[in-house]
Order: structure tokens, then C-alpha cells, then sequence
């Protein structure tokens, strides 16, 4: 029996729930006719349940989410209507742009890497794993070498990503949808230009992204996509996770091309996330864009690359006042197991995967980091929800800060070899020296 991640509707249906409730809805009635029916509340951490629900709990949950759906049509507001930021200007092209495109390649993949083995584990277990091999507070890589096999029972590895991601098996950066959709967004580039439409991105995906490399929101468009169903549309319909992380890790090449230019990089993260997500699913897409962007420009530390991704983002969101409060942690606390622990108490009613504690999460490690390359990647991982995708975004930024590859340490880049990893295009095998190049091609392309 094929159970599916992500699409099944008695699965969606506890998602919907928790989503509505954090857009402030009263969902009650809907909960109880739901539970009193044999349904269930979301998986926590994947996104199947272990067996099909009967034909009558199945076609229940297609009905709520359809109730839902129109319920949140209704909601409006700075949340819901995420208007396209305007374009401010056009990139700055400086100099020493493909150099900083280098950095920032091998630090996304450096800092998913380190986060791709414990994904999906709770804080602590992240700490315990890190802890008995003497790796806390995180500096290098997790290895399975002296971890107790209780506490590797207790608390097992990613399964997907052990083999290729712990210490002693990196052979290479692997396969990640945190590194594939930046590859898929330079083919858009290449292909339309900075003025492509939410409709080139769905065209795009249809011909070159396998269905089975999509997660959650993605994974929801995509299937709508199948069904005749176009953008916006894709991103509301049956799709629970459109607040979640997607969008923003889809966001980098929108900064990468746009250097200087946070206001653009936004606006182009904007058209894409709008596939996916609504509301702070678009904020959080549209504020990575922005600080990428601001710190490709080569001007700004870490600090005011922050305050650059905050700027395009609407202050009264949920995603803006997620964000100031991880900064605000980061300034106030020396310990950053502090900072998480604080973290973790405020977002407890949200998945692993949303886009709202990540966020906050991603702008207290860069900031309590200060610009320094493997504190920012480690203290994004360390953070636990999305380890990969937090590290991935960090590792960008503080990439792009460092400035030349020579600047990140060796032992974040010497086992990744050179060399990506992708069922994307013709990407297998491809070199970062070499996509930092295609990039700055289209930084620079008018």
C-alpha cells in the first residue's frame, strides 16, 4: 500500500485545522464534526497517516476543506492580501559579484547539509546526537561514530539522508529540493527573464521537476496543476501548508540576481511564491529574497541585510513580528540555547515546517552569529524545525557576507567536492564555481 505524503484529504484536513486557528479562525464546529466522524488531527511530524480512512470519513474531510477554503476567502487584511512589493530601482552591478555567488552556492548547500541528518528530529534529540559525541554547542558535522545505539534508537538519523550526510559518508553535496529549486529558478531566469509570470513557474515545474522531489505546498500546487486547476488558484485550494517554508526556500536566486536591490529580489519572490503560498508563506519568501539581495550587494552587514528583508515585508504580519522577536532574542541573550529554548516556547502551536517559527528562527541565529560564517549554520541547525532549510538560507547569507569562497572554511566546502548532486535539468554533477557563473550571468542580464 502507497501512502503518500501531503495529499491525502483526511491527512490535509488536520493541517487545515491548525492553519485556520492561526489565521484566528474558529474552527470548533468543524473539529467536532470531524473528530465525532473517526477523523484525526495532523500527523506531527510527517505528513501521512498510517492507513486510508473509510470512504465516509475520506469524502467528510473533502468537504471541510472546502467549507475552510471558502471561510478564508473571506479573510482579509495585510496577512491575506500580500500586495506585490514595486520594483525600487534596478541591481547594483558591482564588482566581485560572481566571487560572492560563489560563497553563497557552497554555503547554501554547506549549511543544508549539516542540517540534512537530523531533519525532522525534536530539539533534543538534535542536542543528545550532538552532545554524545562531544559536538555541542554544533561546530562540524554530526557523525554517527560514539553515539550510544540506545540513543540512536531513541532518536534515529533522517533515514533519507543519513548515508549521504553524516560526517563520515559526504561524498559530495546529494540531492535536496533546498538546492533544487534554486537550480529550477535559474533555468526560469534563463529561460523568461526577471519579468517571468506565476504562470511560467507552473509551466516550468510541469516540464522539468518531478512530481516526487515536491513537499507539502508543492506538492498540493503541483497535483492542482494536474488537475486544471491554475494560479493563484494552486495555492489555496485544499492546500493547508500554504503558510509554510517553501516559498522562502525558493527565494535565493531572486536576491542572488537582484544584488543591492532588495525591493526587486521581493517583488520577483513575490511572482513565485504566489504558485504555493499566501500570506506569510509570500512574506517569508519575499523577506529571504530581500536579505539575500541586500547582502549580495556587498554594502551591508548581516545586521542591516535584516532590516532590508524586513522592509518588504508588512509590519503587522505575523512573519514581520516573528522575525523582530527572534532579532530581538538574539541581542538580549549570549546563549543561543537560550535563544532557541525561547524560540520553541513562543511557536510550540506550529509544525515543524511553517514558515513563521523558521523565519524567526533563521534572523536570530544570523544575527546572534554577527556575519561569521559557521556560527550562522550552526546555529540555524542547532535551532532544530527545518534544519536543512534554515541552514541553507543562513549559510547563503553568510556566504554571500564572507564575500570569496577562500573566506568559508575548509571544512565546510573541501566534502562537498565540487559537485551538485540533481535530477534537475542537466544539472547532475554540475560544479558551484560554475553556477555561480550562469548566475551572475543573470544578475547582469537587463
Amino acid at each position: 500500500m502507497i501512502r503518500l505524503t501531503w495529499v491525502q484529504p483526511e491527512d490535509l484536513l488536520g493541517h487545515e485545522l491548525r492553519q485556520a486557528e492561526l489565521e484566528g479562525r474558529d474552527v470548533t464546529s468543524a473539529r467536532s464534526r470531524w473528530l465525532a466522524a473517526g477523523g484525526h488531527e495532523a500527523p506531527p511530524r510527517a505528513g501521512a497517516s498510517p492507513s486510508p480512512a473509510p470512504p465516509h470519513v475520506r469524502a467528510l474531510a473533502e468537504r471541510l476543506l472546502d467549507e475552510l477554503a471558502c471561510a478564508s476567502a473571506t479573510v482579509l487584511g495585510t496577512e491575506a492580501l500580500c500586495p506585490p512589493v514595486p520594483p525600487c530601482g534596478t541591481p547594483a552591478h558591482n564588482g566581485g559579484l560572481r566571487e560572492r555567488l560563489h560563497a553563497a552556492w557552497l554555503g547554501r548547500a554547506a549549511g543544508c547539509l549539516l542540517g540534512k541528518p537530523v531533519e525532522k528530529l525534536p530539539l533534543e534529540g538534535i542536542r543528545h546526537l550532538a552532545k554524545a559525541t562531544g559536538n555541542w554547542p554544533l561546530s562540524t558535522w554530526f557523525t554517527e561514530r560514539g553515539v550510544p545505539p540506545e540513543l540512536r534508537a531513541t532518536h534515529p538519523w533522517n533515514k533519507r539522508s543519513a548515508h549521504t550526510s553524516l560526517a563520515e559518508n559526504i561524498d559530495g553535496m546529494p540531492e535536496d529540493d533546498d538546492l533544487n529549486y534554486p537550480l529550477l529558478n535559474l533555468v526560469l531566469l534563463q529561460r523568461h527573464g526577471k519579468t517571468f509570470t506565476t504562470t511560467d513557474v507552473a509551466r516550468l515545474w510541469l516540464e522539468e521537476l518531478p512530481a516526487g522531489r515536491t513537499f507539502t505546498a508543492e506538492r498540493v500546487a503541483y497535483r492542482n496543476l494536474l488537475n486544471g486547476i491554475e494560479p493563484p488558484h494552486t495555492a489555496t485550494h485544499r492546500n493547508p501548508f500554504r503558510e509554510w517554508i517553501g516559498a522562502l526556500i525558493r527565494a535565493d536566486v531572486h536576491g542572488w540576481t537582484n544584488p543591492g536591490a532588495p525591493e526587486a529580489a521581493a517583488e520577483q519572490a513575490h511572482r513565485d511564491a504566489a504558485l504555493t503560498h499566501t500570506a506569510n508563506g509570500v512574506h517569508g519568501a519575499a523577506f529571504a529574497a530581500a536579505t539575500v539581495a541586500e547582502a549580495a550587494g556587498g554594502r551591508s552587514d548581516v545586521h542591516g541585510c535584516l532590516r532590508a528583508g524586513l522592509a518588504v515585508v508588512p509590519p503587522d504580519s505575523r512573519l514581520a513580528r516573528a522575525v523582530r522577536h527572534g532579532v530581538r532574542l538574539a541581542e538580549r541573550e549570549k546563549d543561543f540555547d537560550r535563544v532557541v529554548d525561547l524560540l520553541h516556547a513562543a511557536y510550540a502551536g506550529h509544525h515543524w515546517v511553517h514558515v513563521v517559527p523558521n523565519a524567526a528562527l533563521i534572523a536570530a541565529a544570523l544575527t546572534h552569529a554577527d556575519g561569521d560564517f559557521s556560527g550562522s549554520i550552526t546555529r540555524a541547525v542547532s535551532g532544530g524545525w527545518d534544519t536543512d532549510s534554515n541552514g541553507a538560507t543562513a549559510g547563503s547569507v553568510a556566504g554571500l557576507l564572507a564575500g570569496r569562497p577562500d573566506r568559508v572554511p575548509d571544512r565546510w566546502t573541501t566534502p562537498l567536492k565540487n559537485q551538485l548532486a540533481t535530477s534537475i535539468g542537466d544539472f547532475d554533477g554540475i560544479g558551484f564555481d560554475t553556477l555561480a557563473e550562469l548566475t551572475a550571468r543573470e544578475a547582469h542580464r537587463s
